[in-house]
Parts: C-alpha cells; sequence; structure tokens
C-alpha cells in the first residue's frame, strides 16, 4: 500500500497578525512551508504531497515554479476551506482516484518546518501495522495547572497524562475521509486529524518525537526555529 502526504497551508496567519500567511514568512532563505515540504520529500515512501493553498493565494505559484525540479512531480496543489480540518477534507477528496482506501495518508502543519525526518520515519515504522493510526507528540515537562474563569487555580493536573500533540498524524485514506466528513456534518470543531479519528471513536497511538519539532504560532517563535534549524545542520539534526 501507499504513502501519501497532506500539507495544510491555506491559513493567513490571523493569531500572528503578519501582512503574510506564516507558511511564506522566511528563514534561512526559504519561506516556512518549503522547510515543510523539505522534510516531508526526504522520505522516499511518500509517493506524492498535496499541497493546500488558500483560494486567494498568490504566492505558491511562483514558488511551485521554482521548486518544480526539485520535487519532480511530487506536488499536487488543492484549494482549501475555511478550517484546518476542511482544508485537509479537500486535499482527501483530491486523492479519491489516486488512493486505495487501505493507503496511509501523513498530515502535516506547514509552520512545522523542524521536524526531523527520523521523526517521520519513526512515525511511518511504528504505525504502519496498526489499525488505526497515530501521531507524533511529546510529553509535557511542566506541571500543568487547571484554572477557572478568574483564573484562580483549581487543581494540579498529573501530567504524565498529557502529551503536546504534533505532527505529522498518520492515518488510513479512507477512515481519515469518513471521520473527517462525519465532523464537518455534524458542525463540530476538530483541531487536528487525530481528534476527527476520536470522535468517530478510532484511538490512534502517540509516538514519541522531537520537542524540536514546534509550530510557529507567535512572532517570537521564528527566532527559536532559526536557531533550531542552525542546530539541526551543525549536527545533521534533521535526519
Amino acid at each position: 500500500m501507499a504513502i501519501w502526504a497532506v500539507l495544510p497551508a491555506a491559513g493567513i496567519g490571523r493569531r500572528m497578525g503578519s501582512t503574510i500567511p506564516k507558511q511564506y514568512l522566511t528563514i534561512d532563505g526559504a519561506p516556512l512551508i518549503l522547510h515543510a515540504l523539505r522534510r516531508l520529500s526526504a522520505v522516499s515512501e511518500i509517493q506524492k504531497i498535496i499541497v493546500v493553498i488558500h483560494p486567494e493565494d498568490n504566492r505558491w505559484a511562483k514558488l511551485q515554479e521554482s521548486i518544480v525540479e526539485e520535487f519532480e512531480n511530487r506536488i499536487i496543489t488543492v484549494m482549501g476551506g475555511a478550517e484546518r480540518y476542511q482544508s485537509v477534507l479537500n486535499g482527501l477528496a483530491a486523492m479519491t482516484e489516486l488512493a486505495d482506501k487501505d493507503d496511509w495518508v501523513l498530515v502535516h502543519d506547514a509552520v512545522r518546518p523542524c521536524v526531523r525526518t527520523s521523526d517521520i520515519e519513526n512515525l511511518i515504522s511504528k504505525v504502519s501495522l496498526h489499525p488505526v493510526g497515530g501521531l507524533l507528540g511529546s510529553s509535557v515537562d511542566n506541571t500543568l495547572k487547571k484554572v477557572g474563569a478568574d483564573l484562580a487555580v483549581i487543581e494540579t493536573v498529573d501530567r504524565e497524562s498529557y502529551w503536546n500533540a504534533l505532527t505529522p498524524q498518520m492515518f488510513r485514506f479512507a477512515q481519515l475521509k469518513e471521520s473527517i466528513e462525519a465532523v464537518v456534518a455534524s458542525g463540530e470543531q476538530v483541531t487536528d486529524e487525530a481528534a476527527a479519528m476520536e470522535v468517530a471513536g478510532f484511538k490512534p497511538i502517540m509516538i514519541a518525537g522531537s520537542k524540536d519539532n514546534i509550530k510557529i504560532t507567535h512572532e517570537a517563535d521564528l527566532v527559536l526555529v532559526s536557531q533550531i534549524l542552525k542546530n539541526q545542520a551543525s549536527d545533521n539534526g534533521s535526519k
């Protein structure tokens, strides 16, 4: 069976307050989306990468033209939706004629440029025989506090049972597509693919990933990511 990747990149950077969508902000001479694409494309098992862009995106076409030779026709472009899960669903819909129902799909954030190739390969290895699928994650290090509406601490939460959800997240094509379709039909809001699978009654497994696989949300994250990429390059850590 084949392995595919979906890279939702239809965000407009609302939370960051940038005039440029986050995925096109540049670090070390390349936009974040290109860093993410290179990490995915380094995994030879991935057949195609479906990039899902905003309908009014005026940057992707020029970037794609400049990287055609580098990615050797492994990229398919699809228009996204208003929410992340709708964009992912559009990407999956574009695969209907290409993918078998039991093929695997990796969904990765375009603004996680530091994911290590070795982590992606480990995820594929650990999940490929699982009936549902799973996701990269990292354990919570800090003490967790539950607070009320007034920010007063209610209790200290046992962090041993909590993990940070990362990407890629890897599920079978048909199960993931049907789970997200059910979410859309119900009007329920989910923030990642694993949540859609959970709503459908599935139990994904968590695979430990590197803590430097961070998602750029705020401007300060750019400085941190720049340093992470430098560190990875110096010790070949992206592998």
